[in-house]
């Protein structure tokens, strides 16, 4: 689980997006960011999010916000991903889990009794400057855009 709280300073990051780009944090600079770590793309859950975030795309760009999703997967199956959903949004590729690392997001997870390392969903929001102003641990897939726009200050 995480130990970043609001106050502190996100965890500088760069990977490779669905589409083979390149993307870092710097590239966020004097904008409001909303990173979401996932599990896998196409699941229930994660799905839910996503659509959650697709639906109210509009809106949170409309205040600010940038999104960017991240999970291990590979960037041609978040590019399938995109595809099937439609989500507007860059998915980033974190294969070798070293944002998650940065973040807190990977470490242990139950699931019926068995014990594993994975993708603890979490989603953080970026201030401006490069500065956490909300992290949810306790994510509500169904709802997750109406979630992070009911908490704004």
């Amino acid at each position: 689980m995480t130990s970043l709280q609001k106050g502190d300073a996100a965890p500088d990051f760069s990977g490779t997006l669905h589409d083979g780009s390149t993307v870092s944090l710097a590239d966020y600079a004097g904008k409001k960011l909303i990173i979401f770590f996932y599990p896998k793309d196409d699941t229930p859950g994660c799905t839910a999010a996503a659509c959650s975030l697709r639906d109210n795309f509009g809106e949170l760009k409309a205040k600010g916000y940038e999104l960017l999703g991240v999970s291990p997967d590979k960037p041609a199956k978040h590019q399938k991903f995109i595809d099937k959903h439609s989500l507007p949004m860059p998915l980033l590729a974190d294969e070798e889990h070293k944002m998650m690392d940065a973040y807190g997001t990977w470490g242990p997870k139950k699931f019926m009794g068995r014990e594993y390392d994975g993708v603890l969903r979490t989603t953080f929001v970026i201030d401006e400057n490069g500065i956490i102003d909300r992290v949810y641990t306790k994510v509500k897939t169904k709802v997750h855009a109406e979630q992070i726009m009911a908490d704004e200050a």
